[in-house]
């Protein structure tokens, strides 16, 4: 790494501007980032502008209503001698149904923001808010990725294959610019009371469908450790590729029963018509991405986050699920404590039978 790029992050960021600044983690790291008194200048850029709640807590930041897909970031970076970009606008994603015009966004505004971040001498950093779906599922996939793991069934369409894109034009970047530190953060299915997404949808579901005949090993990424993952980095972090989650594995089955709802075995073609069915027409759809998900897992390897990255979550997976069932509304069908005194039953019975 040059002296120049060291010297940059040591010193920490002085004008960051961050894309998606109407979405959870874009919005909040905002917030975080302009109650910061060692960064000079926050910009918070979107189309859409943030809700009156959100812009509040924004403070000193500059909110700049631009869309990333035209010429106009280019010239925001410039014009304010930006040195650090994070690029969070890809979480539009957790809620929105995929189409063309999500595709278009996600792709045509990473060339954008990664075309501005190159022409610009002041940029010395660029963060990308990822997501584990880069590494599809399948039922050959390893017991967990590490950030060198090619996914063995690589994701074809949605979000994922978005991202994998994205993350090349990210990679085209660094060697163009060798003097850019580029950050790309690989975060897993994030979960938490205030925050919206398809996990959060269908573990809400009183009713949950699921795919007979497996048992997918899930881990979740609590909203507030994704939140400070991103701050992290941005403050303080070093370039690199890095699996982002919490400690630890539940299955799908004990997830459900941990949030106190009931298990409903289909077959894979019916798990997504039939969530859909369960859903209300505000709740985020299952794509067949979060179908393979829910029928083989996903777990990622977060040795680098720790060891390089230096960052640890404060939730684990378990704990994750605890909150989001505390704290976000969610009402059990059937206590927790139901499903727990029913499996002690059961392991008793079968240590006697022994």
């Amino acid at each position: 790494m040059p002296d120049g790029s060291q010297s940059d992050v040591q010193q920490g960021p002085r004008t960051v501007l961050v894309t998606g600044a109407s979405t959870f983690l874009g919005g909040y790291l905002v917030a975080a980032l302009a109650a910061n008194p060692d960064v000079e200048r926050v910009l918070a850029v979107d189309s859409r502008v943030p809700r009156k709640d959100l812009m509040r807590r924004m403070g000193r930041a500059e909110f700049l209503r631009l869309d990333i897909r035209r010429p106009a970031i280019a010239k925001a970076i410039s014009h304010y001698e930006v040195d650090t970009v994070v690029h969070a606008a890809t979480s539009i994603m957790e809620t929105a149904p995929h189409s063309a015009a999500i595709k278009e966004f996600n792709l045509l505004g990473a060339m954008q923001v990664c075309g501005a971040c190159q022409r610009s001498p002041s940029v010395k950093r660029l963060i990308l808010r990822s997501t584990a779906m880069v590494y599809g599922a399948s039922p050959r996939d390893p017991a967990y990725f590490t950030e060198e793991t090619p996914a063995k069934r690589e994701p074809r369409r949605g979000y994922g294959r978005d991202m994998l894109d994205v993350e090349g034009y990210v990679r085209g970047l660094a060697r163009r610019r060798q003097d850019i530190d580029v950050t790309t953060m690989r975060l897993q299915a994030m979960l938490g009371p205030r925050i919206n997404t398809r996990m959060s949808s269908y573990l809400s579901l009183p009713v949950v469908p699921t795919v007979i005949g497996y048992q997918p090993r899930l881990q979740f990424l609590h909203e507030e450790d994704a939140l400070a993952a991103m701050e992290h980095v941005t403050l303080r972090g070093r370039p690199g590729t890095f699996n982002i989650a919490g400690d630890g594995v539940v299955t799908l089955t004990q997830a459900i029963r941990r949030v106190g709802h009931v298990e409903l075995p289909v077959v894979s073609g019916l798990l997504a018509p039939i969530t859909g069915v369960m859903q209300n027409l505000r709740s985020a759809r299952l794509r067949s991405s979060q179908t393979e998900f829910l029928t083989y897992g996903r777990v990622l390897d977060t040795t680098r986050m720790r060891t390089e990255l230096g960052f640890a979550p404060r939730y684990s997976t378990s704990e994750t699920l605890d909150d989001f069932v505390d704290r976000s509304g969610v009402t059990p069908v059937i206590a927790p404590d139901t499903w727990r005194k029913a499996e002690r039953q059961v392991v008793s019975a079968a240590h006697r039978l022994a």
